[in-house]
């Protein structure tokens, strides 16, 4: 039995991620904060489902715990969860860029460092960290702060990949672009929705908008023996963003 973790996975792109990990054979396990409901819904598919805010180390640690009652193995980790605030830089607000510095950042970390013996057991382990193309160079407004974040994600990724490597453990991020999940349209009409389509399908060479399944397949592709060749890289899932640094068309 193969074991995977997916960190907030019970919305969104996470969810996508675990779903499509579970179907594939894994013993999937995912951490929530907030979204006690729709984890609990998971659990009818057989994923297990524990509560864990990745900001906070006390909580990895105990969670970590938790796991280990359940595997001394880990063969994919998968660091999606995230938060994000429309921030101008003029409007900086220091509680607000902690937040998801402690959550998009040092939750990676926490959980990495924490989930590293188990995936050291496993042997050929493969963690995969959801990034973002604001990460990389993004024109959408507000996003300063959050980018930040997500650089720090970007480039944590490539030097585990050159400390880990050594124990077979391959590292690499996935940076989508604007997809559609409860974060991205959660509270809106379908009127508001539809107009956010139109804007962002301007905005990318293939006309179109990206959905949860589109970023878990690629997250699929790199932790399975077909990419084990692989590491250190970023795979930017965003449709061709045109406004953005993240493509050379």
């Amino acid at each position: 039995m193969k074991y995977a973790l997916v960190t907030g996975g019970s919305r969104g792109i996470g969810r996508a991620i675990a779903e499509t990990l579970n179907r594939e054979g894994y013993k999937t396990i995912i951490f929530y904060n907030s979204s006690v409901e729709k984890a609990k819904e998971l659990e009818k598919e057989g994923i297990i489902t524990l509560k864990c805010d990745v900001g906070k180390r006390e909580e990895v640690r105990r969670a970590k715990q938790q796991v280990e009652e359940i595997t001394d193995k880990l063969h994919v980790l998968v660091n999606n969860a995230g938060l994000w605030y429309l921030m101008p830089f003029e409007n900086f607000d220091e509680e607000k860029y902690d937040k998801m510095l402690r959550v998009n950042l040092n939750g990676v970390i926490y959980t990495t460092y924490e989930f590293l013996p188990l995936l050291k057991n496993a042997g050929n382990a493969s963690i995969v960290n959801i990034a973002s193309n604001a990460g990389i160079g993004t024109a959408a407004e507000g996003t300063t702060f959050y980018a930040i974040t997500k650089a720090g994600v970007i480039i944590l990724t490539r030097r585990l990949a050159f400390e880990l490597g050594k124990y077979g453990i391959r590292v690499n991020a996935v940076a989508p672009g604007w997809i559609e999940t409860d974060m991205t349209i959660g509270g809106k009409s379908e009127e508001e929705v539809e107009k956010l389509r139109e804007f962002f399908r301007n905005k990318t060479v293939l006309h179109t908008t990206g959905k949860p399944e589109d970023v878990a397949h690629v997250v699929s592709f790199l932790v399975s023996e077909k990419a084990r060749y692989i590491t250190g890289q970023v795979i930017v899932v965003d449709g061709g963003r045109i406004d953005n640094l993240t493509h050379s068309v």
